[in-house]
């Protein structure tokens, strides 16, 4: 048994959130703009990879977007899915999953795709290295998930709400890491050919509150273990709306809402990929390549 002080730490409540899923299941997929836009560029990323994926797994499958953008296509036969929300699963025709060991043998499959779920993951690291190890020699990981830059216009709003009303903030929407970051845990869990790049899509609402309910309806509502448990007054809230409606509203009175959509691409190790040349190894010098004139460390550029 692991010690306390080698305990991964429990940042995000995961048994509240499949809750919540579950809750927003039966109106989910007229909600889930966000993964319906993160499947289709997870399609696209695929069409420029030129070779098949027999086995394909998919985590975090929602309702079955992400297996819909890609059945039938990228030489894919067989998918295995699962989901963490019990109704979501039932609807995806997924596997309830619920435990942090991923339910893939070594060295299984082909490609693996995690859709919208590394964000709230509390041991992403580990999640990563799973996969990995999850993936045949040369099989691609795609995963996408929500960045730092998600929801930033409500977290201000909030925050700049709760310190006026009630005299200080607490952290009212879940945090997202950013890019570096992510990128960096690709390097962490061993992955080669590591690359994270971002899209960000700007929704349009009547409303900061039809934000909120859209969020409900993802079931991506707050789900820190350290989240502010009263809930949040409504002299706060419409407050919040206000400072929301005054920074990011245009002329017709309209409100925007960014969502960061990170993709994190990385492949299991293979003796036939593209490997770094060894240090002095090159066979021609840069500055003929660039028709300067080379210099020691010893000289100087610049005025005399």
């Amino acid at each position: 048994m692991s010690s306390p002080m080698t305990q991964t730490p429990k940042i995000f409540d995961r048994a509240l959130r499949a809750r919540r899923r579950d809750r927003a299941a039966a109106g989910f997929a007229e909600h889930a703009f966000a993964h319906k836009e993160a499947a289709t560029r997870v399609a696209e990323r695929l069409e420029e990879v030129l070779r098949s994926f027999p086995d394909l797994a998919i985590l975090g499958a929602a309702e079955g977007v992400f297996s819909r953008a890609v059945e039938g296509r990228f030489g894919i036969e067989r998918i295995q899915q699962f989901e963490r929300s019990s109704e979501l699963a039932a609807q995806a025709g997924a596997e309830h999953w619920t435990q942090d060991a991923l339910p893939l043998e070594a060295a299984s499959q082909d490609l693996v795709l995690s859709g919208l779920d590394l964000h709230a993951d509390n041991d992403p690291v580990g999640t990563l290295i799973q996969i990995r190890r999850a993936l045949r020699p040369d099989g691609l990981f795609i995963g996408v998930l929500f960045g730092g830059d998600t929801l930033a216009e409500l977290r201000v709003a909030l925050a700049e709400a709760e310190t006026e009303i009630d005299g200080g903030l607490s952290q009212r929407v879940s945090p997202m890491a950013e890019i570096r970051d992510l990128g960096a845990l690709l390097q962490r869990a061993g992955f080669a050919l590591p690359v994270a790049d971002s899209d960000r899509l700007t929704v349009w609402y009547r409303s900061p509150l039809d934000l909120m309910r859209d969020l409900r309806s993802m079931g991506e509502t707050n789900a820190l273990v350290d989240r502010r448990r009263v809930p949040l007054r409504r002299a706060t809230l419409l407050r919040a709306c206000e400072i929301y409606q005054q920074n990011f509203s245009r002329a017709d009175g309209k409100v925007y809402a960014t969502f960061e959509l990170v993709f994190l691409t990385g492949w299991a190790y293979d003796a036939s990929q593209p490997q770094p040349l060894r240090p002095g190894s090159a066979k021609s010098r840069l500055a003929d390549a660039l028709g300067v004139t080379e210099q020691t460390t010893g000289e100087k550029t610049g005025r005399s």
